[in-house]
C-alpha cells in the first residue's frame, strides 16, 4: 500500500532504477544479489519502494518498503488541508467526546502524553468507529471524521508509526495509577477478572510466544487480562503477559496488582479456568473473597450433588425464576487440609440436563463404534480415556501382539454420569444465598462482552506490530477505547431497560 504523502524521487544509480508498467513509473531499489545456478551468474534482488507522481516526476508516493530500506528518511507528518472531506460524520464524535469529558480522559491523557494527546484520542476513537487498529487506514478515517487534534490536523501514517514508538510503558503505568487512584477504595466491590489471547507478528516482540491458544491456530500469541468493576461497571486495569504463561499462574500476579492499586475490600469473580488450590489459598492469604465456578466434575461436588439430589429440584422454595434454575446452598470444606468451611451453591437446570445427557449419549455412541472397529486388530493401542465408561478386554494384554477382544459398557459409571447431568456448582468464600451467588457470577457477562467487543468491535484480534514499544502502545490505546465503548454500551443498556425493551448490544 502506498502512503498518502510524497517524497523526492531518488535519482537513478546507487541501486535505484525506474521501471514503467502500464503507463505508471515505479521506483525500484536493489537490496542484494543472489547466485542463479541456471544462469551461472549473480542476479540483482530488487523491490519496489514507490511510484512516481504523474503530475510531478520529481516526487513519488513511497510504500512500506521505502520506510524499511530508508528508515532515516524524513517524511511529512501532516497531510495537506485539501485531503479533508467537505462532509464530516460527526455523530459518533459527539458521543465519544461526551464520554471523554465525563471521565476527564482528555485532561488525563494530555498530562501524560503531552502535545500529541489529541492524536492518542483520535486513535482510540478510530478503533471504536471503524473496528480496526491498522495505522495505515487512519488517514482514510480522518478524511471525513472530526478529530481531537489541534485545528483537526490530519497526520500521516508515518507520523502514527513514530508516535506509537514514543509512547512508553511508563505512560500506561501512570494512567493506571491515576485511574485506579480516583476510585473509592472504601467501597466493597466485586472485580470480575478474565483473560484472552491475541495474535501478533513474530518480529521482535518479547510477549509473543507459542502458548495455550484458544482458537488453536498455532501462531505466536500474547495474553491479555482485564479487571472489571461489576458494581460501577468500568474496566479498572489490564495486564499483558507472555503467551507461554497460563491463566492460573497469572491470576496471583493480578491479585497482587489489585492490592497495589489499593483494592483491599474486594472480592473476585472467576471462571472455572482459575479453579486451583494455590489460587484459593492465595486469595485467603490476601483477604479477598471469591466467587468461582467449579472446574469440571470435581469429586467433592459430585458427592454433594448425589446427597442433595431429589431434595430441591422441584421445590418452588429453591427456585430462581429469572434464570430458570433451582439452587441450594451447602456448607462444606473445599480441600482436605482446609480449615475453613466454604459455601457450595448447587444448581439444577432442566434444559442443561437435556443438553448434557444428549451430548453424553452421543459421545458414548461414537466411542463404542470406534472401539468396536478395533476388535481383532493386532497390536492395538487405545487411549486410557476410553476406559472411563468402557471395560476393554484384551488377548495377550500388555504384550506387543495384544488384540482387543471385548468392549463392555460400565453401566454404573454411565448411570452416575447421567445422574449428574443438569447440575453445576458455584463456590463462594463468604455466606450468601444461591440466588445472590448466581447473580454475582452471571455479572461476568459484562467482562466477557468487554473481551468480545475488544476483539470484534475494536479490531484487536491481531495487533499488526513487529516491535515491543508499538505493541504496548496499542494495548494502552485499546484500553482507553474499551473504557469509552463500555460507557456507551452501559448507557444504552440502561436506556433500553428503562424503556423495557430487550435487545442485544
Amino acid at each position: 500500500m502506498y502512503l498518502n504523502i510524497t517524497v523526492a524521487t531518488p535519482p537513478i544509480g546507487n541501486g535505484i532504477s525506474h521501471k514503467p508498467i502500464k503507463g505508471t513509473r515505479y521506483v525500484y531499489y536493489e537490496h542484494g544479489r543472489r547466485y542463479d545456478s541456471k544462469k551461472g551468474y549473480t542476479v540483482p534482488q530488487t523491490t519496489s519502494i514507490g511510484k512516481i507522481c504523474e503530475d510531478d516526476t520529481s516526487m513519488m508516493y513511497p510504500n512500506a518498503n521505502y520506510l524499511k530500506f530508508f528508515p532515516e528518511a524524513e517524511l511529512p507528518e501532516e497531510l495537506p488541508v485539501s485531503v479533508r472531506s467537505g462532509c464530516q460524520k460527526i455523530g459518533d464524535y459527539l458521543v465519544i467526546k461526551k464520554v471523554i469529558e465525563y471521565y476527564k480522559l482528555n485532561e488525563e491523557i494530555s498530562g501524560i502524553i503531552g502535545k500529541d494527546a489529541g492524536l492518542f484520542l483520535n486513535l482510540a476513537t478510530y478503533t471504536i468507529v471503524t473496528e480496526n487498529n491498522a495505522a495505515q487506514y487512519y488517514p482514510d478515517y480522518a478524511f471525513n471524521h472530526p478529530l481531537f487534534t489541534d485545528e483537526m490536523k490530519i497526520f500521516s501514517d508515518s507520523k502514527i508509526s513514530s508516535f506509537l514508538r514514543e509512547i512508553s510503558r511508563d505512560n500506561s503505568i501512570q494512567f493506571l495509577n491515576d485511574w485506579n487512584g480516583s476510585r473509592d477504595h472504601r467501597e466493597k466491590i466485586y472485580i470480575s477478572y478474565d483473560s484472552t489471547n491475541k495474535h501478533c507478528q513474530a518480529g521482535d516482540i518479547e510477549l509473543a510466544a507459542y502458548g495455550h491458544e484458544k482458537d488453536k491456530q498455532k501462531k505466536p500469541i500474547y495474553n491479555y487480562s482485564i479487571a472489571y468493576d461489576r458494581n460501577n461497571r468500568i474496566p479498572l486495569f489490564y495486564e499483558a503477559y507472555s503467551g507461554s504463561i497460563n491463566d492460573v499462574s497469572q491470576l496471583q500476579y493480578m491479585l497482587e496488582k489489585a492490592a497495589a492499586f489499593g483494592y483491599k475490600n474486594a472480592g473476585f469473580i472467576l471462571d472455572r479456568g482459575y479453579f486451583s488450590e494455590p489460587n484459593i489459598r492465595f486469595m485467603d492469604k490476601n483477604g479477598y473473597d471469591f466467587v468461582i465456578m467449579v472446574k469440571g466434575c470435581k469429586d467433592i461436588v459430585n458427592k454433594l450433588v448425589i446427597e442433595k439430589r431429589g431434595t430441591f429440584e422441584d421445590e418452588w422454595e429453591y427456585a430462581i425464576p429469572y434464570y430458570d434454575v433451582n439452587g441450594i446452598t451447602v456448607k462444606f470444606t473445599l480441600f482436605q487440609s482446609d480449615e475453613k468451611e466454604r459455601y457450595f451453591h448447587i444448581y439444577y437446570d432442566d434444559y442443561r440436563k437435556a443438553k448434557e445427557r444428549a451430548k453424553l449419549q452421543s459421545m458414548l455412541r461414537d466411542q463404542k463404534e470406534y472401539l468396536e472397529s478395533l476388535k481383532d486388530v493386532r497390536n492395538v493401542k487405545i487411549s486410557s480415556s476410553y476406559e472411563e465408561y468402557f471395560d476393554l478386554i484384551y488377548y495377550h494384554k500388555g504384550k506387543p501382539n495384544q488384540v482387543l477382544q471385548l468392549v463392555r459398557e460400565k453401566k454404573e459409571a454411565i448411570s452416575q454420569a447421567i445422574k449428574l447431568c443438569g447440575y453445576f456448582c458455584i463456590i463462594t468464600s463468604s455466606e450468601m444465598s444461591a440466588s445472590d451467588a448466581l447473580e454475582l457470577y452471571k455479572s461476568r457477562d459484562a467482562s466477557e462482552k468487554l473481551f468480545r467487543g475488544d476483539k470484534s468491535y475494536l479490531g484487536e484480534r491481531s495487533m499488526r506490530t513487529y516491535h515491543d514499544d508499538p505493541t504496548h502502545a496499542k494495548i494502552f490505546i485499546e484500553f482507553i477505547a474499551l473504557i469509552i465503548r463500555n460507557k456507551i454500551n452501559t448507557c444504552l443498556k440502561d436506556r433500553m431497560k428503562g424503556q423495557q425493551k430487550k435487545k442485544t448490544i
